[in-house]
């Protein structure tokens, strides 16, 4: 009898942002409060508490730019809070996200904003297809999270419906 292998991914970089369009700070750790976010980060609350980005798809973004061997266009650009890599994010709305053993709910899609075109022109318009931009989500409790925690999806319990309850 074979064993269920359960596809894991791996937390890259996490990022602080201080302030609206303030700098992105990059941590090795850091702390998460439910229906809060994360700890020192700017944006608190809503269903925006924590924003993911696929490192696969920044990486199939700058390639369809020419741009892949240009060190000033890192994944902090995209100013999410984690990068993750092995995990796709595409169509993940609903769904409940391990990283390391703090769980986040998928609440939608990061659209790419004018400011991707600020970081360079036309970078809004790739990012936009199949959830390009990433995902946000809700913080489902308390905990830790750090770069090398591992990630995977967790199917085994019904979702909350924090949807009804927490305001966009």
């Amino acid at each position: 009898m074979s064993e269920l292998v359960v596809p894991q991914g791996v937390i890259e970089q996490i990022w602080l942002k201080r302030a609206k369009r303030g700098p992105m700070d990059p941590v090795a750790r850091a702390h998460v409060r439910t229906e809060r976010g994360l700890v020192g980060n700017a944006n608190q609350r809503g269903r925006r508490q924590i924003t993911l980005l696929e490192a696969e798809r920044w990486a199939e973004h700058l390639t369809a730019l020419g741009r892949e061997h240009d060190e000033s266009l890192g994944p902090i650009r995209r100013r999410a809070n984690v990068l993750v890599r092995g995990i796709p994010l595409v169509n993940s709305r609903g769904r409940v996200l391990r990283l390391g053993a703090v769980r986040v709910l998928i609440a939608g899609e990061t659209k790419p904003c004018h400011q991707m075109d600020e970081v360079f022109p036309g970078l809004q318009a790739v990012m936009r297809p199949a959830w390009g931009g990433g995902a946000f989500a809700m913080i489902l409790a308390d905990g830790d999270i750090a770069v090398g925690d591992a990630i995977r999806w967790d199917d085994t319990l019904e979702p909350p419906s924090l949807f009804d309850r927490v305001p966009a």
